[in-house]
């Protein structure tokens, strides 16, 4: 059954959905920093990133982690993608649609970064998934068990081992124009399912990135338009994100995660993802598809969780970040 209430009125169209193929275009340069840009009720609908981007101190021993669909990194680059890595000076960065062709030589990157993985799709431009971490992970895995098809994994995961956790970057399969790859999400996801409740019975575990689904419906506009017609916001693919987070009793012995920002902000309408067409910025029809899940028993070590709303204009999508206890990933990473 479709959702009981829309966050809009039924007049409105359904929201475009977001695609691996769109190329935003480039307009003049915002003055508008990123402290003092209102939110959601007047956004800044600028193209470009101020190069002055100032954010809130972090919490005192925290680690700071983000997450950030760049919709291409050669163009996101172009358009301020260093002063937001800049001013948020991550611990640990996860970038999705990164759409490289080969690992980026960027010498900028690799000194704030020390620890960089890439995983690269095979078709070129299109997806493509990156940690960047100031901490030495114990091992490095871009595969997805037990998934039939290497190639539709290749450029959409990367788990890093610590000490005392896993750290999951994705940007996971969109369901497609039409629904037309909903087979192959639902094949995603019951394999991505049994990954992380294996990984969760071994080390709590932090997943990061651009997950394609909008949980509920208030975590997009116009939900009622869009339910069971549009790639993220289908029963398939809500449900599959539900039985991560609550495993239906028929599943035994796996772990509860928690979506971190919504169990911060249970009532608020905000998103990370605007497309370019149609005005959404301005009209605030937006989705909310990326996000961290947390083990459940390690959510008590989050001490701030925030959708940098202002960060708008190097892509359609704003970056989540996440500060988190400082001793999260074990102290082989603290001393590294």
């Amino acid at each position: 059954m479709p959702p009981s209430r829309s966050a809009s009125t039924s007049k409105r169209k359904a929201s475009p959905a977001p695609s691996d193929e769109d190329t935003p275009k480039v307009t003049k340069k915002s003055r508008i920093s990123a402290a003092s840009a209102p939110r959601y009720s007047d956004q800044p609908t600028n193209k470009v990133l101020p190069t002055k981007i100032d954010f809130p101190q972090r919490v005192p021993n925290t680690l700071r982690f983000a997450t950030w669909n760049i919709a291409g990194l050669a163009a996101s680059q172009k358009k301020g993608f260093k002063y937001y890595v800049e001013a948020e000076d991550p611990d640990i960065l996860v970038l999705t649609e990164t759409k490289v062709n080969n690992v980026p030589v960027d010498p900028v990157l690799k000194e704030r970064f020390p620890y960089s993985h890439w995983t690269i799709s095979d078709k070129k431009t299109y997806s493509g998934t990156a940690i960047l971490s100031k901490k030495q992970p114990l091992s490095v895995d871009k595969t997805l068990p037990g998934h039939p098809d290497p190639n539709q994994v290749k450029g959409r995961i990367i788990t890093l081992e610590f000490d005392s956790c896993y750290v999951i970057g994705t940007y996971v399969v969109n369901a497609g124009q039409d629904l037309k790859t909903l087979d192959a999400k639902n094949v995603w996801n019951e394999h991505f399912t049994a990954y992380i409740r294996d990984l969760d019975k071994k080390k709590p575990v932090i997943w990061m990135g651009d997950m394609n689904v909008a949980p509920t419906e208030i975590d997009l506009s116009n939900a009622k338009k869009n339910w069971n017609k549009t790639p993220g916001y289908t029963q398939d693919e809500t449900e599959a994100f539900k039985n991560i987070l609550d495993p239906p009793k028929s599943v035994t012995d796996a772990g509860k995660f928690i979506d971190v920002w919504r169990q911060r902000h249970p009532d608020s309408h905000h998103y990370t993802y605007f497309s370019y067409r149609f005005n959404c910025r301005e009209k605030s029809l937006g989705w909310r598809l990326d996000m961290f899940v947390l083990s459940e028993r390690i959510v008590d070590k989050v001490k701030m969780c925030e959708i940098r709303s202002e960060i708008y204009g190097a892509s359609d999508h704003c970056p989540v970040v996440m500060e988190i206890d400082s001793d999260i990933l074990g102290s082989s990473a603290e001393s590294s």
